[in-house]
């Protein structure tokens, strides 16, 4: 109901486990999906794996009550775009609604709590081995990526088009070999570079 009240958000369907999520994905294209974690017959990490393997183009935004560790590591690996708590004021999951759609990554504060210590307690990787593999302006913009900025804000930051900076993110996920930004800001920062 909250989100049918934005006139640039129309819902097109609500599903009640992870296997009809992936059914209805196939059925009426979205841009994005909000991922409930528990849930009965597929559960939401599981269903996040299988949409973006099959549809790569539909981003995932988690919106769930589940914090812990192993739900958010485990749906950030499937390829979640996001991943907010169910207590996010409206005003933000309208933001991260529209700022992962625009190719942003949004982390509650707590899960980006819990990502960085994650990140912070593994002995971090000398950030050479992404400096060897991507240019200059990519690992810039990869920085850059791990405060959350989406293309039209690095765009905006470096004075470039939003097609360049479209250009580059895929250039930086096809050379880290991953799907997703989320995937990419969380080798970035295991390698040191940028902060949230």
């Amino acid at each position: 109901m909250l989100l049918r009240l934005e006139p640039d958000i129309n819902v097109v369907a609500t599903a009640e486990n992870g296997m009809a999520a992936i059914e209805l994905v196939a059925r009426e294209n979205p841009e994005l999906v909000l991922m409930d974690l528990k849930m009965p017959i597929l559960n939401g990490v599981e269903a996040t794996r299988q949409i973006r393997l099959k549809y790569p183009e539909v981003k995932i935004l988690v919106l769930t009550t589940y914090d812990g560790d192993e739900w958010v590591f485990e749906a950030i690996k499937a390829g979640a775009s996001g991943y907010l708590l169910k207590d996010t004021p409206r005003d933000e999951l309208i933001k991260a609604i529209r700022g992962t759609i625009a190719g942003g990554t949004y982390l509650h504060p707590a899960i980006a709590g819990k990502v960085l210590e994650q990140v912070s307690t593994r002995s971090t990787q000398s950030s050479k081995l992404i400096t060897d593999k991507l240019t200059d302006r990519e690992v810039e913009i990869l920085t850059l990526m791990t405060r959350g900025l989406s293309n039209n804000d690095l765009a905006e930051k470096l004075f470039l088009s939003e097609g360049t900076v479209r250009n580059h993110v895929s250039a930086i996920l096809s050379k880290l070999g991953v799907s997703d930004r989320t995937q990419a800001v969380v080798i970035a920062m295991q390698h040191g570079l940028g902060m949230f």
